[in-house]
């Protein structure tokens, strides 16, 4: 009789004779519910690990009112844009590796929608997506996390949320850097040069980020007694077209100015580029400052000075939150991350 060659699968039947109790036990263990000893979970523990036991998540579905799934949206339009022409979205890239790294080691799963940002759409495609996922927590991206009618949906159907950028909402968790602040650094740094001649490049209006990035700079330009020509503040969607429009722009003034700050690493991208079309040296005769600080900035040429963002941080925090305390999240909790201030060789003196 031919022997089958495939390897027998662990059970938690083999997890539970391992660890020398009930099959309910390790069941209760692997679901984190209360009433099993330390001493205990410990040992099933142990036996999980000496088994490699993986937990079947459909199984453990069956076993309780948790999906162990998490649910993260973005914006469909311009992720989608940025696929198509072959860019990736390191933007995406870090939110995914935070909140999936974070979601595994709790033996959750992180489930990623894109999602309109207008109305009704987005409110009918998130509403489609619970129905079929039932997630245990949604993590809502800018510029979703700023769009109440997705909250309140969630609220009536009793998920729990997270919002990634987003302040002073009284619902949900609000995981943040305190973007104001950033650009108020951003632009202090250009200062201390002697930069008197400091433009900047908004982002989306759709992002609450933009605002306050866009506050930041004026702030930090009005301590320093510093004067903010009018055109010197060029409008921006986060893209590169519009990057490389507003530098078009502030290169062909009479007035050029000295410093650029880029809402985002794509615009500050397209800030280099047409720097190198026109010949201007870069950091010698323009200093640049982006923001987020995605993995692409430290290859541009120069590499570019940034405002560090702490994608994976917000996004791991989100889904920490959501897996941790669910439903019994504090509501309107807030948890301001750390930003920083990466100095590269994009920045330098202002030229005399």
């Amino acid at each position: 009789m031919q022997r089958s060659s495939r390897k027998k699968s662990i059970t938690i039947k083999d997890v539970a004779s391992v660890a020398g109790v009930s099959y309910q036990t390790v069941s209760r263990v692997i679901n984190d519910s209360p009433n099993v000893k330390t001493a205990v979970r410990e040992k099933v523990r142990s036996a999980i690990d000496e088994l490699g036991y993986v937990p079947n998540i459909a199984a453990r579905r069956m076993g309780g009112n948790r999906s162990y799934l998490i649910l993260a949206i973005n914006d469909r339009a311009r992720t989608l844009d940025n696929w198509a022409v072959g860019r990736g979205n390191d933007w995406v890239d870090q939110m995914l590796y935070g909140g999936m790294m974070e979601s595994e080691d709790h033996g959750y799963r992180l489930v990623f929608e894109l999602v309109d940002t207008e109305q009704p759409a987005a409110s009918k495609q998130l509403a489609t997506a619970i129905s079929s996922l039932r997630p245990d927590g949604v993590i809502l991206t800018p510029p979703h996390s700023e769009n109440q009618d997705l909250a309140d949906l969630l609220d009536a159907n009793g998920t729990p949320y997270a919002r990634m950028g987003s302040i002073g909402k009284t619902d949900g968790v609000n995981v943040i850097m305190d973007d104001e602040a950033a650009a108020f650094a951003a632009t202090q740094h250009l200062l201390k040069m002697n930069h008197r001649k400091v433009a900047f490049i908004s982002g989306s209006p759709d992002y609450l980020a933009s605002s306050c990035r866009l506050d930041g700079y004026r702030a930090a330009m009005k301590q320093a007694n510093a004067e903010i020509h009018p055109a010197w503040e060029q409008p921006g969607d986060f893209s590169f077209v519009s990057g490389a429009k507003a530098a078009n722009t502030l290169f062909t003034m009479d007035d050029r100015p000295t410093a650029v700050i880029a809402s985002n690493d794509e615009m500050a991208f397209a800030v280099l580029h047409e720097a190198a079309k026109r010949d201007i040296s870069v950091p010698d005769q323009l200093s640049i400052i982006s923001f987020d600080d995605t993995p692409g900035v430290r290859f541009s040429v120069p590499p570019l000075t940034a405002i560090r963002q702490p994608i994976a941080a917000m996004a791991k925090t989100a889904a920490k939150e959501l897996i941790q305390n669910g439903a019994n999240a504090q509501t309107g909790k807030e948890i301001t991350l750390p930003f920083q201030l990466i100095v590269r060789q994009t920045t330098g003196p202002a030229p005399k």
